[in-house]
Parts: C-alpha cells; structure tokens; sequence
C-alpha cells in the first residue's frame, strides 16, 4: 500500500502527521515507536514550512503483510532547489494491524488530537514507569554504595585490627626471643662461672661475659681487699649497695629499674648512669659488681637477668673460695704427712707428688717409706677414694696404722689384710687403694700385695720391662671379708721398681691400660747409668712425658725403688734428709 500527502500549510502539516499516525497504528506499530515516528516527522515539517515550498509526503508499506512502514519526505515540484535533504524513516511493526478508522478533514483532525493525547498518555505512563523503575534503581545503588561503604568500613577495621594482631604477634615474638636470649646468655655465663675454681679467675671473666652487649665498662669490688676500683674512683653507691646487699642506681635521673634502689644525683661522681650490684653469699655479700650502660640507660629485664647474673657470680666466686681453703689445708696436711724416705747402700728410693692442678681431687694420694725391725724395707703407695680434707685426713690414719702394724713383721699381703679390716670398721663409707712391696737385704726376691692398685711395674738390668698383674685383692675398706696374697719375684741388681697412682697413667678418653703401658715404654727407654747415678732425675724424666697430655685433675705420686748393680746389704741404718722432691705446681712441675 502506498499514499502520497502533499503539504503546503500548517493545516496540511497537520493532517500528514494525523495520517501517519493513524496508518502507523493501523499497521500495529507499537504507541512508543508511533510516537517517536510522529515526533520525528513534525520536527521534519516544521522544518520544511519554514524553508516554503510545497513537500510531498510518501507513505508505503512492504509484502503482503505490510509489516515495515517507510515514510520519505521530499519537496514536490522537481524545480524546487533542495534546501533540505531528503527525509527518511522505516518503523516495523510488532503485531496484526487493523485498518485505519477515522475521518478526514476537521473531524478527524480532532479525532486525531484525542488519540495523540491517548498516545501521549501511554508515553507518559511508561515514563512514569522508567521513573519508578530509575527510583527504584537509585534508590538499590544508593544501598549498594552504603553496602560498600559499610563493607570498605569493616575491610578497613579488620584491616587495623589484622594490622594491631600482626604487630602484637611480633612484639610478643620479640619478647620471647629476648627472653630465651637472655635465658641462654644466663645459662652459658654460669657454665663460664662454674667451670674454674678460682676465684680469681672468675672475677676476671665477668667483663668478657658483659662487655660490650649489656655493659660499657664493669669492675669488680671484693670486700676482703682485693678490690678491682681503686678507692678514690669508688662511688658512694659501691659502699651502699655493699652494705645494705641491694642493688643500687646512681646516675643524674631515677633509672626506675626493678628490684634497684634509685640513689639520689648526688649519689654518683661519674658522668654515665651507674649500677652498683652485691655479689651475694648466704653470709654476707662478697662485694659489687659496678657497670655503666651500654647506651644510655638498662633495659628493665636486662637489669633483671644482671641482678640474678651477680648472684650466681657471687656463689660461684664463694664456693671457689671455700675450694681453694680446703685444698689448701689438704695439700698442707698431706705435704705433712710424707716424710723424708730412708736411705740404705745400694738400694735408693726416689718419690715424687704433685697435687691436682684442677678439680677437688686434692688430698687422697700418699706414699711411704720404713724399715721393719727385720731390716726389711716396706715400700707402699696408695689412693684414698674421695678427695679434700677428709681423704687427707683418712691418709694420714691409713699411713700411721700401716707403720703401727709393721712394727709386728707381716708380710706385705698380711699388712694390707690388716689396714682392709682397720679401714672398714673406722670409714665404712671410705674405700682405698694400695701397693705395698718389700725388700730384704741380700734377698734377690721381691715381695708384694696389691689391694685394687694400679701393678707395679719392674725394669730389669737389660732394659726389658714386665707389669706385675698377679691378681690383686679387692679395694681396701669394701664390706667384703678377704685374705689379700702375697706375690714374689726376682729382682737381680740394677732393676728399678716403679710404683705409681692413677692420676700418673689414667685419662678419661682412654682409660689407664694404655697409660701403664706408655709408663713401661718411658721406663724402659731410661739409662741404666742414669738409674743408678740420679733416681731423681730419672723420676722427673717420668712425669713429663706421662703427664704431657694429662689435665691435672687428680693427684700424682710417683715411687721408684732400684737396686744398685753391686746389691745392697743391711746397712748402717742411717738416714739421710731425703731422696723425695715433693713438686708443687708453683715450682713450674709438670
């Protein structure tokens, strides 16, 4: 179908709009899209009144079911100048039309205007829609952006406290840290302190441990004068804290420290901040340990692990104390006990002792040397189990009953039979170790008993060497009833006899049978020339290789006993000073 309206005038304008709207919805064209397309083409003519001229309005629909409608707008006469391009629009429609209804002329030009209020009504009621519709949406992204605004809210909190978490997570993770810091700083100190006894050692390894890491500069004051600070350097604190036995703070504002006393500013004659803290005792405080900081003020569980520090420190540099004055009256007492050896022709002894250099295993060695009313000459070395004074003690009885029971004769096994029983009924908690040999002049045979020792070990005139390890008895003082034998062998002049204690052979790593086994070695590589002329020295050749590795951390008694090429007869019976050297570690022994 197709229809030509040719406009000339508003009225003409008018009634082509009308048609076409009314062509549009009889061909099912939906209102909005009516709408746009009457909207469209009144703008259109408008636009053509006001150039002039006559335009010529084309209507037509396409195929049999008239589904599309164009519209083209062109002027009307072919001479007419083109002022305007040519108009053009297609709408579709979306339903069956219905055929056109209405008339023509003024009567259907207010039909029209009706229906175009109709259509109007229907484009105001889908704007009205699309406000709801564009209220309702506002109104979801306004929740939604308070939504997100709450949400980024919450991220934001979680985010400070996630934050706040982490950062009280690594200052508890620091504080531990610190803490088993300071825990093995304390634990490896005391194994520093703990490892000497003596004292002064210790208090000269107390700036090693401190320095630089928890103090700047730090001095040690001992209260029985062996003062490290000089006494016109010594703040009033030192006195204070010694006196009252708590720690005390001196420096030019209160240090707030735990468990320390703040002195006033006057308090201190020094520049940087001062600690002043007792080395403790049960007794009474052995002195103070003064530090300055090593910035500008202690930690407060710094000050803490120093305080407790000083306290080990002072039991450490006390039991050092009491150490040394109990391995002193040991050494003292066992030096008394040794007396000078005898002397007899063509048969010398030669004894060396050195005391432990290291440990508490001072006073347990002895040896002795007599005669028996026979002629006899007993020789013995032995070991008291325990160290200190009470060994010490225990060897001075042990040494008087052996000389009280030889005045009675008794073979060597006999005489250590005797000190067994005397032993177990005066210590029952002592145990002890001995060698006990015995010479008679003229008689190449040598007689001996061991009770637990180390064996004698023999150097004949060839140079060859032999340990005598018949079985021993058992240790002295055991609750074990026992007859200890007597063993005997040749030893032809010119042989050396050497008796000994475990301290001389014995290391931990290795045990004393490789130890008795290097004494046979250096024994026998000795000069047989030698031997005879200088025991003494002979003795000292012994000690310095066998001790070269040794730590000196028990007791040394070494006896030799040779008999001189010639033989040796009764003798005089004279005695001379002596054939020992007692060595001692302060005359550069080994």
């Amino acid at each position: 179908m197709k229809r030509v309206l040719h406009i000339a005038s508003p009225t003409d304008a008018a009634l082509a709009r009308i048609t076409t709207a009314r062509l549009a919805a009889a061909h099912g064209v939906p209102t909005l899209e009516r709408t746009r397309l009457a909207t469209a083409l009144s703008a259109q003519l408008r636009a053509c009144l006001t150039k002039g001229g006559r335009w010529r309005l084309t209507l037509e629909t396409d195929g049999a079911e008239e589904r599309a409608l164009h519209a083209v707008v062109v002027p009307a006469d072919a001479e007419q100048p083109a002022v305007l391009p040519p108009w053009r629009t297609t709408v579709i429609s979306t339903r069956e039309g219905v055929a056109p209804d209405g008339a023509d002329g003024p009567a259907g030009l207010a039909e029209a205007l009706l229906g175009a209020d109709e259509d109007t009504a229907v484009v105001l009621e889908k704007l009205r829609q699309q406000e709801e519709l564009a209220e309702f949406h506002r109104e979801e992204l306004h929740q939604t952006n308070q939504g997100v605004l709450a949400l980024h809210a919450e991220l934001d909190a979680a985010g400070r406290a996630q934050e706040e978490a982490f950062a009280a997570e690594r200052h508890a993770r620091e504080e531990a840290e610190n803490a088993r810091r300071r825990l093995r700083f304390l634990a490896d100190a005391s194994a520093v302190l703990t490892s000497s006894l003596n004292h002064e050692a210790i208090v000269r390894r107390l700036p090693g441990l401190l320095v630089p890491e928890y103090a700047r500069t730090v001095d040690v004051w001992l209260a029985d004068g062996e003062d490290r600070v000089p006494e016109p350097d010594r703040p009033a604190a030192v006195a204070i804290a010694a006196r009252t036995g708590r720690p005390q703070y001196a420096g030019p504002r209160p240090g707030g420290l735990p468990g320390v006393v703040d002195q006033p500013p006057s308090g201190t004659d020094r520049g940087r901040p001062l600690l002043c803290i007792p080395l403790p005792t049960p007794r009474a405080p052995l002195g103070v340990l003064t530090l300055t900081p090593p910035g500008e003020h202690w930690d407060p569980d710094d000050a803490v692990m120093l305080i407790e520090l000083a306290r080990r420190a002072g039991t450490a540099i006390d039991n050092a104390r009491r150490y040394e004055v109990n391995r002193d009256i040991a050494e003292t007492l066992q030096r008394a006990l040794m007396t000078d050896l005898p002397t007899t022709p063509g048969l010398r002894v030669a004894a060396r002792y050195l005391p432990a250099t290291h440990g508490l295993n001072v006073g347990g060695d002895w040896y002795d040397a007599f005669r028996q009313p026979d002629g006899s000459l007993i020789v013995v070395i032995g070991d008291v189990t325990g160290h200190g004074l009470r060994a010490a003690v225990m060897m001075g009885q042990l040494r008087t009953a052996l000389r009280a029971y030889a005045v009675d004769g008794g073979s060597p096994g006999q005489l250590l039979t005797r000190l067994h029983i005397f032993l177990h009924h005066l210590q029952p908690d002592l145990y002890a170790t001995a060698v006990i040999a015995r010479f008679r002049p003229g008689d190449p045979e040598l007689t001996w008993a061991a009770a637990g020792h180390p064996p004698p070990v023999l150097r004949t005139p060839d140079g060859r060497v032999r340990t005598l390890d018949a079985k021993p008895g058992a240790m002295l003082g055991i609750p074990l009833r026992q007859d200890i034998a007597d063993h005997t062998v040749r030893m032809p002049p010119g042989s050396t006899l050497a008796l000994y204690t475990d301290g001389l052979v014995e290391r931990r790593a290795q045990g004393i049978d490789p130890g008795i086994e290097r004494l046979g070695d250096v024994l026998g590589a000795l000069d047989a020339e030698r031997l005879a002329t200088d025991l003494d020295g002979c003795a000292e050749g012994l000690l310095h290789p066998l001790l070269s590795d040794s730590e000196r951390d028990d007791d040394v008694c070494l006896l030799l006993c040779h008999i001189a090429a010639d033989g040796w007869s009764w003798g005089s019976g004279r005695r001379s000073s002596s054939c020992s050297d007692m060595a001692h570690p302060s005359r550069g022994k080994p």
